[in-house]
């Protein structure tokens, strides 16, 4: 599974964290070394934060869905393969497959009473708009790579929009037209302080994507933050890494462990960001 920082967006001038050489290469962080980490080494990047809001709905969501979230670990697997493959092709953090799950459980026939339609719950005209073909025989919402595909290039769009996965993930339920309208009537571009401005589904919608990202990763990411809470744990993250290199004595880079703790580092190519290890 790739890490979090594997293909995350940033707004256009960030400055990059750390600049990376021609010695350096991409790698590909998986939970249980992260896990590993937290066990043995005690120069831990900072824990990507929960709200404080969140702490009970994450536990209590993930005790009421424990039994299908489960399920659909062992048997969508290769669903979720799927949609990493197409949104690492279109540059989308890979994390937001969950929100497939909050969708419609992965489910290819799934039919909500408005009529939203398979994995990515299209309505028609967001369907069409994006390539997709409905007709009396064929719905395209249905194939999960074709409507994958287009999930990519909507999302791709909504952050263009807001800069900002939350209000990204509240977009992509209730159409743009109700973010704005509640990011003019609170005066904030803050999920946290604008969210009594969204319908209450949509609300509850973000907050289900952040308590399944968190059942399914173990902990949350970029994703699960709003554009001000990524800056902050991005300032966070530079800070730690200063401290971190400037050790005078160099870590075993035979141990893979002491390897990412000494040289874990966020840079920045054009739109991404990716997580490096330098050799």
């Amino acid at each position: 599974m790739i890490f979090f920082f594997s293909v995350i967006k940033l707004n256009a001038g960030f400055n990059p964290l750390y600049a990376g050489d021609s010695t350096a290469s991409d790698v590909i962080v998986n939970d249980s070394i992260l896990a590993q980490m937290a066990k043995n080494n005690s120069s831990l990047a900072p824990e990507i934060p929960l709200h404080p809001s969140m702490e009970n709905f994450v536990t209590d969501y993930a005790e009421a869905n424990d039994e299908s979230f489960e399920k659909l670990k062992i048997n969508k697997s290769n669903y979720f393969k799927t949609i990493d493959k197409i949104f690492i092709q279109f540059d989308v953090p890979v994390e937001l497959k969950y929100l497939a799950i909050v969708e419609s459980k992965l489910k290819t026939d799934a039919r909500s009473w408005v009529g939203a339609v398979g994995v990515w719950q299209f309505m028609p005209g967001t369907a069409k708009r994006f390539g997709l073909r409905i007709t009396s025989k064929y719905d395209e919402r249905k194939n999960l790579w074709k409507s994958s595909v287009a999930a990519a290039k909507y999302l791709d769009i909504l952050y263009d929009m807001f800069g900002d996965w939350l209000l990204v993930i509240a977009a992509y339920n209730s159409g743009p037209g109700p973010v704005l309208n509640a990011i003019k009537k609170s005066g904030s571009r803050n999920f946290w302080k604008l969210q009594y401005f969204l319908p209450k589904e949509t609300r509850l919608h973000v907050k289900r994507f952040i308590a399944t990202h968190y059942y399914f990763e173990g902990g949350g990411s970029l994703v699960t933050l709003g554009k001000a809470e990524s800056e902050k744990y991005l300032k966070d993250l530079e800070a730690f890494n200063s401290i971190n290199n400037s050790n005078e004595e160099p870590e075993d880079t035979t141990n893979p462990l002491a390897a990412m703790s000494q040289w874990i580092a966020v840079v920045h190519h054009e739109d991404n960001l990716k997580l490096i290890l330098k050799k």
